[in-house]
């Protein structure tokens, strides 16, 4: 049997929920997620949380390519050198 559950009622203007929920929605999370995720780490941590951003360009971009890969079963590097003198050259730029 599971824990019992109760609602919690929140007021806020609307452009603000509009606001929280477009951005919430870009890291994947609901409105109730979002709270329910709030809480926990109040209460493991007893303190306010860091806060969660929104993933900047470049994430977004290597987040999508990850999940392309993962669909595929291929990694973008035949093998870990490939990798490493990629990385060295990224590096230097």
């Amino acid at each position: 049997m599971g824990a019992q559950s109760s609602m919690l009622h929140v007021r806020m203007d609307n452009q603000l929920k509009h606001q929280a929920t477009e951005a919430l929605a870009a890291i994947g999370l609901s409105a109730s997620d979002a709270v329910r995720l709030l809480f926990h780490r109040i209460a493991a941590d007893q303190a306010f949380p860091l806060e969660l951003k929104v993933p900047n360009a470049r994430t977004r971009r290597a987040m999508a390519e990850s999940e392309e890969m993962m669909k595929r079963g291929k990694a973008r590097f035949a093998n870990s050198d490939e990798m490493f003198t990629e990385l060295e050259k990224a590096s230097r730029e």
